[in-house]
């Protein structure tokens, strides 16, 4: 839906994502206003878990994207707006050259270093304190894993960054860490807002190595004359620290409160609610990431969602049978199971060596009924990670008119899963319990970008919800059949599974 071009502050929102790096230009409202633009890339992958991206060429492509976007604005911009994939990390110089290649959340060559802080700290404290496990997708275990394999890029390194502050640093010459992409490093206190010194310490990393942290709403205050230059259009504007895709998704997405999650559903997918306030306690399969001194992120992620879909086109012969017509038919007992940790887990059991199983395999499973049971078995695992939402948004979530706090009421669902799979939703709402609303809306994720901006650039503005589908309501009919899927599910992947 096109803006007013006339509207005013617009901003610019800029995305980079696992695939490709998206900018588009909002009005006041938050309404995109004219072409998306974009450039594509893709992660260097290899059998040992390397995951990398080169981030030079990415700071290229961010450039180039702006050029598109400034050309075609016509006029000036009063902010540009940031989020990237989390848990990056490059070292750089003392002038701001990369000496490494981008490391992403998805390098697991670090599980050594993993095992070695599960050994010498007490992960239950860490996650308190920090709002996050012990994990080969946080900075700890990766600083420790260069350490011992680069020992003089290590030493030689200047500064470890984000992503975006190394975009920022090329483009701009200076660069903070946004709070959301600090606490995304598994490094942050998530109490005090600020890098936490025993966990540096113990990894022997000087706060000095490190970018200074900002809000949301703390623009920088200088940037290169060379941006003027450039792209004249931006001679007035603010830039904004980087945030993290997750926030900026809930933020698009329409979740922006205690009583609705988001739920993204895509190659990898995540549940996520934002909530006012510290949760005292963060439960043991979730993660809680400070976003400002008001607001905090909890949520879980999987590795494989859409992945899922991908090995049962690959791998299962359905015959005639239409998968999204599969997973639209009623429940049945004798369907399997999947436990489906094709690439190990994260939330909520953080088994990173975890493999998929099925159970309840007979000679009469079919092939779409072995597809079914991969769905359910994906729902299910969204289900575990609700079970520990429940502890932490209904607490934080809006009260009714008694006072009462019910916890999360609602779920707003994206991703290309449910827009290829659009009955997934269904499944989801049965085995949630919950009521889950399709997001139409494009690319949520540089809309949220975009609002977080607008936030600070309009106060006081109201921004539209985004475009949302009719209600998909649970069928208390069914609930009996995914509470049985979940407690099997339960028993498998504790090793007592006994059917």
């Amino acid at each position: 839906m096109a803006g007013d071009p006339g509207s005013a502050p617009r901003v610019i929102a800029l995305d980079i994502g696992s695939s490709a790096t998206r900018g588009c230009v909002f009005d006041t409202t938050g309404r995109p206003i004219g072409k998306r633009a974009k450039q594509e890339h893709a992660f260097t992958t290899a059998a040992d878990g390397t995951a990398t991206v080169d981030a030079v060429t990415v700071a290229h492509e961010v450039a180039a994207v702006l050029d598109q976007l400034v050309e075609r604005a016509n006029g000036p911009i009063a902010g540009v707006a940031l989020d990237t994939f989390a848990s990056s990390l490059v070292g750089v110089d003392a002038h701001g050259n990369a000496l490494t290649p981008c490391f992403t959340y998805a390098d697991g060559r670090c599980a050594a270093e993993v095992h070695q802080l599960r050994s010498e700290l007490d992960e239950a404290d860490v996650q308190q304190q920090t709002g996050c496990r012990i994990h080969a997708s946080y900075l700890p275990a990766r600083l420790l894993w260069l350490r011992r394999t680069q020992p003089s890029v290590f030493s030689a390194a200047h500064r470890w960054v984000s992503l975006g502050e190394f975009v920022h640093l090329a483009l701009l010459g200076t660069a903070r860490i946004g709070t959301s992409s600090a606490a995304w490093t598994g490094m942050l206190d998530r109490h005090t807002g600020q890098w936490d010194a025993a966990l540096l310490g113990h990894i022997g990393i000087s706060t000095d190595l490190l970018s200074p942290i900002a809000d949301p709403d703390q623009p920088y205050q200088a940037i290169d004359d060379r941006v003027a230059r450039r792209w004249p259009h931006l001679a007035e504007a603010v830039w904004f620290p980087p945030i993290a895709d997750g926030l900026a998704s809930n933020i698009g997405l329409g979740a922006a409160d205690g009583a609705t999650v988001a739920l993204t559903a895509a190659t990898s997918g995540a549940m996520r609610t934002l909530v006012t306030g510290i949760p005292a306690t963060v439960p043991t399969g979730l993660w809680c990431y400070r976003i400002d001194a008001r607001r905090n992120l909890v949520g879980g992620a999987l590795n494989d969602v859409g992945r899922v879909a991908t090995w049962i086109d690959e791998t299962l012969d359905l015959g005639e049978a239409d998968l999204d017509d599969i997973v639209a038919a009623p429940p049945s007992d004798t369907t399997p199971l999947m436990v489906p940790f094709l690439t190990g887990e994260r939330s909520t059991g953080w088994a990173a060596r975890a493999r998929a199983s099925f159970a309840n395999v007979t000679a009469a499973s079919t092939g779409p009924a072995m597809a079914r049971a991969a769905f359910e078995g994906v729902a299910t695992s969204y289900r575990r990670i609700a079970g520990q939402l429940v502890e932490v948004s209904g607490t934080h979530s809006e009260t009714d008119v008694h006072g009462r706090n019910h916890g999360p009421r609602r779920i707003h669902a994206g991703g290309g899963l449910l827009s290829g799979i659009p009955s997934f939703a269904t499944i989801l709402a049965n085995a949630l319990e919950l009521p889950v609303i399709p997001v139409t809306t494009e690319r949520t994720t540089l809309r949220g970008t975009a609002l977080l901006a607008l936030e600070a650039l309009a106060p006081g503005s109201v921004p539209p919800p985004p475009d949302l589908a009719e209600a998909i309501e649970p069928d208390p009919a069914q609930a009996a059949h995914y509470a049985r899927q979940a407690a099997l599910f339960d028993r498998l992947v504790t090793g007592q599974a006994t059917e």
